[in-house]
């Protein structure tokens, strides 16, 4: 158990916070590692869904800046927070930290379908160059609020 502000909290429940916002969200910040200006970090807004685990799951395109820096560095980390919060500082939000992968064939086929499930506007880009992407959490940053954060292993979020 980890103390999360004035309240003490198990892991799972702090990982049941987190795939909450996960499942409530459709937008995030994706933040990479910049091939230009080289190595500072850059923040995008993408969409994004839920693999089959529960896994964030990204729709990128090949001509994109911070699709050329995964390519370069996978490292990456996606903000997701609550939507539509009067007041996101006091908002529950997380930092889901680790590598993005581009799926492929089979994976990408059910990625696709369980993406436009959540983005249903989104089948014109796929015929793009639009690729999806997963993003494989290590760790998580878990903020529940003013002066409430907590790390979450990232194989706690998922389900199975």
């Amino acid at each position: 158990m980890e103390k999360v502000g004035q309240e003490t909290k198990g892991r799972s429940s702090l990982a049941g916070a987190v795939r909450q916002l996960l499942f409530e969200g459709r937008f995030g910040v994706l933040s990479t590692i910049a091939l230009k200006p080289q190595g500072f970090p850059m923040g995008s807004l993408v969409p994004f869904g839920q693999g089959a685990r529960g896994e964030p799951l990204l729709l990128l395109s090949g001509l994109a800046q911070h699709t050329k820096n995964l390519r370069a560095d996978p490292r990456a980390c996606l903000l997701v927070a609550t939507p539509r919060a009067e007041d996101p500082q006091q908002a529950p939000r997380a930092a889901l930290i680790g590598r993005a992968i581009e799926l492929a064939g089979a994976e990408a086929e059910d990625g696709r379908a369980r993406f436009l499930q959540r983005h249903p506007r989104s089948a014109a880009f796929l015929a793009l160059d639009f690729g999806l992407w997963r993003l494989d959490v290590a760790e998580v940053r878990f903020v529940g609020g003013f002066a409430q954060a907590a790390w979450v292993p990232g194989s706690d979020i998922l389900d199975g």
